[in-house]
């Protein structure tokens, strides 16, 4: 692992490196999606068989692309029954932690008669998207159906691509089943997310789209956003350890390793003000190295996007971390919680040697759809909150408006807006 001493230069140029990575900047591929959305949109069904024919090898139709609760029963049953034990713990765990999100509607009033409030309703439906292949991981289907169902959402369905013979993965089954789904589907890639925008004859448009997937499928939500809500345009996954002399080095590669194993676009970063870390990290990658079993993908990532860097200042560590925003952060400190404390950008912060990254991708509870490319100088992880939809109140007596109605004239007729000054003062007409 490369080690650099933390100097302005070294940190943009970090970012710009990191920045580049940013999905909206894959033009090439674009143009291929746009085609994919225009076909499903003017042709509904028979444009995803056919692109699903085409890139999964998979001869579908309106008799088989929604997977039957038969096809469920036989994923359970083609599982380990201590790994559905275990997605079911992790599923409770989930649920009780979004269950702290959600919201009621809210009024206050006064007593010349004015109501004021907050009315919170669950959007109608809301579609997951499900990778597969290496990337079919039962975890994100909790994370992504679970707080849709603890938010209302009467209708959940799920998009996953099929193999040639046209099964799904068991564990992307089970798990969407555990989870609350109401219908899951045999479609994968751009076609998926352009079918759950537009809706199909077999398919059913829904209001959200959520989930993580390939570039393409990146793209294809970036596409249809506005026509549909999305989550997010995801980027690769990111991880940044904050970490003084008193850090275990052997831990603190680890968890690097943890996320350099995704992607080899991945990024793997240490901040530390201990020289003798970092060093001690990167001989302990080195170790790693040789007996994971995606070596391969680690060392590139690591090639690409792996660094250490060092400081004097735990303050210039900390400045950094925020600049950078990363997705997820470890703090492993002599007192990480004061550092938590001046952490401002961040999509999932884990403290302390014992709070390893994969704590939060599986089982503690918190959401792991996080916010990645630095934007969690903005967004938030995937929660109940993006299931909902908040509507404003506002009543008023005529005792209450008579008092403020000039006030509003004056405010509109300032505005040049006579009409919005005349909707209040006919109110007021002297007879």
């Amino acid at each position: 692992m490369r080690i650099e001493q933390l100097t302005k230069e070294s940190r943009q140029g970090l970012l710009k490196l990191l920045k580049d990575r940013n999905p909206a900047s894959y033009t090439e591929q674009q143009g291929v999606v746009d085609d994919i959305i225009r076909q499903v949109r003017e042709d509904g069904d028979k444009a995803v068989f056919a692109l699903e024919n085409k890139f999964d090898h998979c001869a579908l139709t309106k008799d088989n692309v929604r997977v039957t609760r038969q096809e469920i029963d036989e994923a359970y049953k083609a599982l380990d029954p201590a790994f559905v034990e275990v997605m079911k713990k992790a599923a409770a765990n989930i649920r009780a932690y979004h269950e702290h999100q959600k919201t009621d509607s809210w009024f206050t009033t006064t007593e010349d008669g004015t109501i004021l409030g907050q009315k919170v309703t669950p959007i109608a439906s809301s579609g997951c998207y499900v990778p597969g292949g290496r990337a079919a991981y039962p975890s994100s289907v909790l994370m992504n159906v679970i707080p849709a169902k603890v938010a209302g959402v009467p209708k959940i369905i799920v998009c996953t691509p099929p193999n040639a013979q046209g099964k799904c993965p068991a564990g992307t089954l089970a798990a969407a089943d555990i989870a609350g789904a109401d219908e899951i589907y045999k479609v994968g890639g751009a076609q998926a997310i352009a079918a759950m925008a537009y809706g199909t004859e077999s398919i059913p448009r829904v209001d959200k789209i959520t989930g993580p997937g390939n570039i393409f499928v990146a793209l294809a939500k970036k596409a249809c956003f506005g026509i549909t809500g999305i989550d997010s345009v995801a980027g690769p996954s990111e991880i940044l350890v904050i970490a003084d002399e008193t850090a275990n080095p052997r831990y603190v590669a680890a968890d690097l390793l943890s996320q350099a194993e995704h992607d080899p676009m991945a990024s793997a970063i240490l901040l530390t003000t201990s020289r003798t870390l970092a060093e001690a990290v990167s001989k302990e990658i080195d170790g790693f190295l040789k007996t994971l079993s995606r070596a391969e993908i680690i060392e590139a990532s690591l090639d690409h996007y792996g660094y250490a860097f060092v400081s004097d200042s735990m303050d210039e560590v900390i400045d950094a971390a925020n600049e950078i925003a990363s997705e997820h952060m470890e703090i492993v400190t002599a007192n990480p919680f004061e550092v938590m404390t001046k952490i401002k950008n961040a999509g999932a912060i884990f403290l302390g040697s014992y709070s390893s990254e994969p704590l939060g991708d599986y089982f503690a509870g918190p959401n792991h759809i996080l916010p990645t490319n630095s934007t969690a100088r903005f967004f938030s992880p995937l929660g109940v909150d993006q299931f909902v939809k908040k509507s404003s109140i506002i009543y008023y007596s005529k005792e209450a408006l008579e008092k403020v109605h000039g006030d509003i004239e004056l405010f509109a007729k300032n505005e040049g807006l006579t009409a919005h000054a005349n909707s209040i003062a006919v109110r007021f007409e002297k007879k």
